[in-house]
């Protein structure tokens, strides 16, 4: 598990999907290949986590980079493009969100 904590000088990314229960398997799993096999191999990359809720109608990751450039490098590579267009079919909205921490408890 990854930790975050209020002294953390790189970026956090926070991204929430919004699909049905008949999509929800199968964008996880393209999620979870993506991080597994790219996402985690990206220079600056230090930890994830994936979540979906109850009603399968919503899923949330958060991300911790060493700095924005990786992360919107990453988002630029041939295979990551390649891999979101098919993830954007797979949901009815996508919003990725860049934070930093403000406090942690």
């Amino acid at each position: 598990m990854i930790e975050m904590t209020s002294d953390f000088s790189g970026q956090t990314v926070i991204c929430t999907f919004e699909m049905t229960p008949a999509t929800a398997s199968e964008l996880m799993e393209k999620l979870q290949s993506a991080y597994s096999e790219v996402i985690s191999k990206a220079p600056g990359f230090i930890g994830a986590g994936l979540h979906m809720n109850d009603a399968q109608t919503r899923i949330a990751t958060y991300s911790k980079w060493r700095e924005r450039g990786d992360y919107q490098a990453m988002l630029r590579s041939p295979e990551m493009i390649t891999r979101n267009r098919y993830i954007y079919t797979l949901c009815r909205s996508f919003e990725p969100v860049m934070y930093e921490i403000a406090a942690d408890y």
